[in-house]
């Protein structure tokens, strides 16, 4: 394979969009680890599942958007492999089946070592990975892609992590779960404000196409103060001590961001601003964990 079509399999799975992954379960282990739970093994194999379902469910709404339309010339996206011709229908739905695949395999060791839950949890995320796009009434076209999000990259990817390391569930992890789940469901509100214009035309049904494009800085807004509300809540339900606050670091980052959805009205700049989103949720997700080892 030469680098041309390396670097095209690299953006067909949206590195961007992979903070969604990689901090859910970056909290999850982090919490197993200040009650004295971690397991390394566990937390290596989760973060590898978390990738791979990620990046499988990327490969898959690269096929479904272009089989339905709604990646077409008009698009001021990142660049689609399937709808422009750089990776056949059919290479990419094999991908999609591979690394999901992948996923399942790997997720075995978590099954065997954490029990049948974790089966269930794999197989309904894998489902509703593919479902997201695909099947008879896919989630991204029915406006409920974002709730979607975040119960999975924020509820049940937070919780699952601290179950596979502490073989018992925790009222705590769901608290930790919020920001994970907000955050992640930032990333796919500036991707459906980006998409607004071609998404209806497609048929696809976003929040964005059904309640318009403030009702998504509105929900970026909540989402961002959700994240923020978490720490002081845990400060105080929890006695966590001052550690707890670190996110509050990244608060101009936030004030940042949230001006810049509300002024920008240019669609192809909001590909930095979902990176910049991405960023951020990296940024609070690291500081986060850190106060939870340390609290």
């Amino acid at each position: 394979m030469n680098k041309n079509k390396i670097n095209i399999w690299i953006e067909a799975a949206r590195p961007k969009t992979l903070a969604a992954a990689f901090v859910p379960v970056l909290l999850g282990s982090s919490l197993a680890y200040s009650d004295g739970s971690f397991n390394p093994a566990s937390t290596i194999v989760a973060m590898l599942c978390a990738f791979l379902i990620q990046i499988g469910t990327n490969f898959a709404n690269d096929y479904y958007d272009a089989k339905k339309g709604a990646d077409n010339n008009s698009r001021v996206g990142f660049t689609r492999a399937t709808a422009t011709g750089l990776i056949t229908p059919k290479v990419m739905m094999r991908a999609t089946v591979i690394t999901m695949s992948l996923a399942f395999i790997l997720g075995l060791y978590l099954v065997w070592h954490a029990g049948w839950v974790i089966l269930i949890i794999g197989i309904l995320s894998l489902i509703f990975g593919i479902a997201y796009t695909g099947g008879p009434y896919p989630l991204g076209y029915n406006g409920l892609g974002d709730i979607f999000v975040f119960i999975f990259f924020g509820i049940i990817a937070v919780m699952g992590t601290y179950y596979v390391n502490a073989l018992h569930w925790s009222t705590l992890a769901f608290w930790v779960s919020i920001p994970a789940g907000a955050l992640s469901t930032n990333i796919l509100v500036i991707n459906n404000l980006r998409d607004i214009e071609t998404d209806k035309p497609a048929g696809k049904r976003t929040l964005g196409v059904i309640f318009g494009e403030n009702a998504l800085r509105w929900e970026y807004f909540v989402m961002i103060l959700l994240s923020f509300a978490i720490p002081p809540h845990l400060f105080i339900r929890d006695n966590l001590n001052w550690i707890i606050f670190l996110p509050f670091i990244t608060i101009p980052f936030a004030v940042k961001l949230i001006m810049s959805i509300w002024q920008e009205r240019d669609k192809a700049n909001f590909n930095r601003i979902l990176e910049r989103t991405a960023q951020f949720m990296v940024l609070f997700g690291l500081l986060f964990s850190v106060g939870l080892i340390f609290s």
